[in-house]
């Protein structure tokens, strides 16, 4: 069952502050407590905002509470499994921290508003790293982001380097604030999926693939490119009208989700050109996978259709995601070229691509 949205309870004084006993969430599932995080953590996966770049609808409300309480940090922090990651930090360094050093995963804990006036002053924060380093916090007040359903996946919180406290009145503001972060990440998920076939709209597949250029750089993980064009889709359109065309741009949709692994990511990226991630695959196998979707493409039942595949790998000369799109359309463009209903692996600069 979901956590209830609690009342709007603000904690005023460093004597208030220590005397909260904050329950134990364990990540690992056991126990009533570990089933709300396992519930917490599946809501927060769902919002699908973990290491996204930057976006301007929440830097300027970070930007706002920097302004109205004058103070030289803010965040929206969201408290993942084992770390705070931040979407916006002004005035932070860090794009994230470890869970346990946290001053929002209390927040997130107790479930309400959290003030802490003086950081060296408090048991719990004392010698914390963020206290007594970089960003050098003296004083916090946190106010949970809570869900529709009633979870607390993260904090829009103030941060200043000298002793102060929040009165109710700012803490409403500040409350208010949160409330516009969470319709921003409900905003975001909805804005994210493609109105007739459900996957994801380019905007949002770019941005699934900075992340994985993201995750090679910090992890090394490997991840292709894969992108694929309906042959002469055109044709079906001016023959059959744009209702069939809808028809089969979701039967194709329909088919590579049956396809997909747990992790691949489909996307419509454009009016008839659709793009999969597939990560910890070699490019062998990835264009191996390509043949697999092209050969269930082209036997879908009712739907006299094909489709020419562009395939690229995550090479440690892709910096971005423009230079990654860019190779996985010359692959693709080769494909055409090669009488389309087929797939074509990039395999560098200068070379042609391969089958």
């Amino acid at each position: 069952m979901a956590a209830k949205r609690p009342g709007a309870v603000v904690i005023v004084s460093v004597s208030e502050v220590v005397g909260i006993s904050t329950p134990n969430w364990s990540v690992s599932g056991v126990g009533a407590r570990g089933i709300v995080e396992t519930e917490r953590l599946a809501v927060l996966d769902r919002y699908d905002v973990l290491d996204s770049p930057a976006e301007a609808s929440f830097d300027r409300i970070t930007a706002l509470v920097r302004t109205v309480f004058n103070v030289p940090m803010a965040a929206v922090s969201l408290i993942d499994r084992d770390r705070q990651w931040f979407k916006s930090h002004p005035g932070i360094e860090a794009a994230e921290t470890p869970r346990d050093i946290a001053f929002c995963d209390h927040t997130v804990a107790i479930g309400r508003p959290m003030i802490v006036a003086d950081a060296h002053a408090d048991p719990r924060f004392a010698d914390n790293p963020l206290v007594v380093g970089a960003p050098f916090i003296s004083s916090y007040a946190g106010v949970p982001l809570t869900s529709r359903d009633g979870y607390h996946v993260g904090t829009l919180c103030a941060l200043d380097s000298v002793v102060r406290t929040y009165s109710a009145t700012e803490i409403e503001i500040l409350t208010t604030f949160a409330a516009i972060v969470v319709d921003e990440l409900e905003l975001r998920q909805i804005a994210r999926y493609d109105h007739l076939t459900g996957v994801l709209v380019r905007r949002a597949f770019i941005a699934e693939a900075a992340r994985a250029i993201a995750r090679r750089d910090r992890y090394g993980r490997p991840c292709t490119l894969v992108l694929f064009d309906l042959d002469h889709f055109k044709a079906i359109n001016d023959r059959s009208g744009h209702a069939a065309g809808d028809a089969v741009l979701r039967a194709v949709t329909d088919c590579c989700i049956r396809m997909l692994r747990a992790n691949d990511v489909l996307g419509r990226v454009g009016g008839e050109e659709f793009g999969v991630l597939l990560p910890e695959l070699d490019p062998e196998s990835a264009l191996a996978a390509a043949n697999r979707f092209r050969v269930e493409i082209e036997a879908i039942a009712g739907v006299p259709i094909t489709a020419s595949f562009g395939v690229a790998p995550l090479t440690a000369d892709v910096a971005t995601t423009g230079t990654w799109f860019a190779a996985a359309d010359l692959a693709q463009f080769a494909a055409k070229g090669s009488g389309r209903n087929c797939a074509r692996l990039f395999v560098g600069a200068g070379s042609p691509p391969t089958a």
